[in-house]
């Protein structure tokens, strides 16, 4: 069998299968049908892929914020540490 009479076999059942599902319902509804679905999934697909791209880089801005201040709390602890100063003039 070549690809153009497999392709045309397939088309055959899909049209047979398509017709089975659809039922009663005219066929120009039914695509009408079909098409709203497949955009749905197109959308929900691309609408999930946007939001985890938001997501990564949301969160490696956050971490990369975390970072500088943990070096900035890590900078003013070796600055306090550092100093060495006396503070027994104070009267409790």
């Amino acid at each position: 069998m070549t690809s153009a009479q497999q392709r045309s076999a397939l088309q055959r059942q899909i049209w047979v299968i398509a017709n089975d599902v659809r039922g009663i319902v005219d066929g120009w509804d039914f695509k009408h049908y079909v098409l709203g679905t497949l955009f749905y999934r197109f959308i929900s697909e691309n609408f999930a892929s946007y939001i985890e791209a938001q997501l990564n880089a949301e969160l490696k801005t956050t971490v990369a914020r975390i970072d500088q201040l943990r070096a900035d709390i890590d900078a003013i602890v070796a600055e306090i540490e550092g100093n060495e100063t006396n503070f027994s003039y104070i009267k409790w």
